[in-house]
């Protein structure tokens, strides 16, 4: 979106991403999406007087894993208890990374070539979940209220981007682009809908070379379109607040879905009011080059690394293709990608496949193997499926696995002989003179229609390719 005028919009985002460990930050509880309510706490994460704190080994090597993917420097870092009252944290307190975290001045570059500077990836725990009933949904207005203390005590890391981005569709770029890295980590699953990874948004506007305005936050984004939206409608509002006469609050916002407008939550907090002090049970963090090594070289390939292998496999890629290698890489499926073209299937035949009967069955992905995604694709290529046939086997794999040839003659896609396809056309040129004549003088489109006869006739036994073909000898 261009904002009217000459103004500039100025955006950061914190990113916060829960860690996929099995158990919690600092205790033995499990670390499980979509448990019964409070059945995964205990002392520890509930915060019960005499209960200490012990800091999760595979919260930090995934820390660092995202630090190395942003470039960051490692470097010893401390935690401190960040003090606020709120019914979803029971301790009264949250522990967090202040002014030493593990992680601090990386950058993340976008497929456009920009690059976002990244101030720090720190450590910290999540709250619990609260539900507000009754009213709007939300605390104020509400009947009652119901908290969930599973989540309270799951490791995150908060990702901090420098204040670079410049319009929504980079701030949109950037959150994508650092998804599918925490993906290629390990840390995270990257499930926004679950509240794996939440975006906050610092929105300010102003002239082009003046200073920063009074910034904005949304709180809990939870999808990338609502990102968008919400950073384009702030924006607007507060230019016409300014042109209004009116002054800019530094505050924190809702974002509502349903009316597509930010709210006020809150007047921001500064870093004094959660009177910060250093976590009194819990040693200083310093984790040794020896370990750091051992957590990058346990790394597979970053999504640009992956992009650029898919991209050099076309000579010259158009846009449509481009954009459905950015769906392959996004759903990381590029190495059933890559392992057909490496058996000489047509990339964009495979791209294809995968941004498409692939993205549409992501939950039998693991059905698949690579093998018979090359093989349904080959038979595709040689003509004994048709583009629709070949769709449907792949539905067939991803529902239940299996082998390709054995389902194709399962689901009846044995192609006809030569001689079957040419009596069949024969008879179709002898019932439709009018069309066979134009198709014979050069109109194109009476193909499909000579296609679309034979598909119906032959119930989709027939090859487009191989019809295509017969129609043009006896052109």
């Amino acid at each position: 979106m261009t904002l009217p005028g000459d103004w500039e919009m100025v955006v950061g985002l914190e990113v916060h991403t829960e860690l996929k460990t099995n158990t919690k930050m600092f205790c033995g509880c499990a670390n499980s999406f979509g448990s019964q309510p409070n059945t995964n706490v205990c002392p520890v994460c509930l915060g019960l007087p005499g209960s200490l704190p012990v800091l999760n080994e595979r919260a930090i090597e995934f820390a660092m894993a995202i630090g190395i993917a942003l470039h960051c420097t490692i470097a010893p870092s401390t935690f401190h208890r960040k003090n606020y009252f709120y019914p979803d944290m029971p301790k009264d307190f949250q522990i967090s990374q202040y002014d030493l975290p593990i992680n601090s001045n990386g950058y993340l570059d976008l497929p456009d070539g920009s690059r976002i500077s990244v101030e720090r990836a720190h450590m910290e725990e999540d709250t619990g979940k609260s539900t507000h009933l009754g009213g709007s949904g939300r605390i104020h207005g509400a009947d009652r209220s119901l908290v969930d203390y599973n989540r309270s005590g799951v490791p995150l890391v908060e990702i901090v981007s420098g204040p670079d981005i410049r319009n929504s569709a980079q701030a949109r770029a950037y959150a994508s682009e650092l998804r599918g890295i925490l993906i290629a980590t390990g840390a995270s699953d990257g499930r926004m809908e679950e509240g794996s990874m939440r975006i906050d948004a610092n929105v300010s506007v102003r002239k082009p070379g003046k200073p920063f305005g009074t910034r904005c936050e949304i709180k809990n984004l939870n999808s990338l379109r609502s990102l968008q939206r919400a950073i384009d409608y702030e924006a607007l509002r507060q230019i016409e607040v300014i042109e209004d006469g009116g002054v800019i609050r530094q505050e924190t916002r809702h974002w509502d879905e349903n009316t597509e407008t930010t709210s006020t939550m809150r007047t921001k907090e500064e870093a004094e009011d959660y009177r910060y002090f250093r976590e009194p049970d819990l040693v200083d963090l310093d984790p040794d080059q020896v370990w750091q090594d051992r957590v990058r070289e346990a790394m597979g390939p970053m999504p640009a690394q992956r992009r650029r292998e898919l991209v050099g496999r076309f000579s010259s890629p158009t846009d449509a293709q481009l954009d459905a290698i950015e769906v392959v890489i996004d759903l990381s499926l590029d190495r059933l990608v890559m392992t057909a073209i490496d058996e000489k299937v047509d990339p964009n035949l495979a791209v294809a496949r995968a941004a498409n009967e692939l993205a549409g069955g992501l939950g039998g992905i693991a059905n698949l193997t690579s093998d018979a995604f090359t093989t349904t694709l080959r038979m595709e290529e040689a003509g004994e499926l048709s583009a629709t046939q070949a769709k449907a086997v792949l539905g067939e794999l991803l529902a239940a696995g299996g082998e390709p040839r054995a389902i194709a003659a399962a689901m009846g896609f044995e192609q006809l002989s030569s001689d079957s396809l040419g009596a069949t056309i024969g008879e179709l040129i002898a019932q439709h003179g009018d069309e066979w004549a134009r198709y014979c003088e050069g109109d194109e489109k009476l193909a499909q229609f000579f296609i679309g006869l034979v598909m119906k006739l032959t119930k989709g036994q027939a090859n487009g390719k191989a019809v295509i073909a017969e129609l043009q000898k006896r052109r």
